[in-house]
């Protein structure tokens, strides 16, 4: 178990990000981007990944303005390592500060994981030691980024493939320490649990029943791929190129009946498929969102 913590001041914030709707939302992908200014379809927000809009213009730029002016948005940082030993870079929460403050998005988000090392960049998502001493850097380093981009982030727990013999921490406590102790939020990628508890043997749903769901300002799905370990064990990869499997919706389903319905991106950033097909597995979500509304008495308003 985690030990107390103390609560850091809350930011001193220009820019706070407003709430996503309580809708299903989409990654925007560049070769819908016309089809939806044609089409306008019916969808609760769109994310984009902030380090692909950090330039200062060009057609990416007049694109996302014309999505902003009609849909919400949630940006989704990569790129900040907020694990890493190192100082984060100050040149990149410059660039993210400006992207903030010109688009205002509804959520900023961005990974528990490190991707930083000297002078070098990894192309990938790496993971943490959970020690009291990671706690307290990803704490810094978090409220570091609050305080730089004037908004209150959300942290995503990691989807993983080995396990630190020297973490002390359970995943769940390190990150609400990490809340408790910055004043961020949690982003729940039930996706990222499913392939973590397969890969370790460990049981998805008590995960969430474990995971403080009050912290929780958004939820992520996509579809993992599967192969098997050198022990012939079911091995699950993050994959984000399929749609949403049947055990990572039931987990969703477990997940919004305990929290009661949040906003929910589902994620697809490999072999994308139409946008017609994207927009079917945003209908299966908003479905499952105004079934939980009803079974509480609160029928959400899915249409504008």
């Amino acid at each position: 178990m985690a030990t107390a913590v103390t609560t850091a001041p809350t930011p001193d914030t220009t820019h706070r990000t407003a709430s996503l709707p309580v809708r299903a939302g989409l990654g925007l992908k560049p070769e819908h981007v016309h089809e939806i200014l044609d089409t306008r379809p019916d969808i609760g927000f769109f994310e984009v990944h902030a380090e692909n809009y950090m330039g200062d213009g060009g057609a990416p730029h007049r694109a996302l303005a014309e999505i902003v002016s009609r849909y919400p948005l949630s940006l989704h940082g990569v790129g900040l390592s907020i694990g890493a030993a190192r100082p984060l870079d100050p040149g990149h929460l410059a660039r993210l500060r400006r992207l903030i403050e010109r688009y205002r998005p509804q959520s900023f988000s961005e990974h528990l994981a490190w991707s930083t090392h000297d002078t070098g960049f990894l192309n990938d998502l790496m993971p943490l030691p959970y020690t009291q001493e990671t706690l307290a850097r990803v704490a810094r380093h978090v409220d570091e980024v609050q305080q730089a981009t004037g908004c209150r982030m959300l942290l995503e727990n990691p989807s993983t493939y080995v396990l630190f013999e020297d973490s002390t921490i359970d995943e769940i406590d390190f990150l609400d320490a990490v809340a408790e102790r910055s004043g961020c939020g949690l982003l729940l990628d039930v996706n990222n649990v499913m392939v973590s508890a397969v890969n370790h043997r460990l049981d998805p749903f008590a995960y969430i029943d474990r995971f403080p769901l009050d912290r929780v300002g958004e939820i992520h799905l996509a579809g993992y791929d599967e192969t098997v370990d050198g022990a012939g064990d079911r091995l699950l990869i993050d994959a984000h190129g399929s749609a949403v499997r049947a055990d990572v919706f039931d987990l969703y389903l477990h997940t919004i009946g305990r929290s009661g319905p949040l906003p929910t991106l589902v994620e697809w950033d490999n072999d994308v498929p139409s946008l017609a097909v994207l927009l079917a597995e945003a209908n299966r979500v908003d479905a499952a969102l105004a079934d939980e509304s009803a079974r509480r008495g609160a029928p959400l308003r899915l249409r504008a």
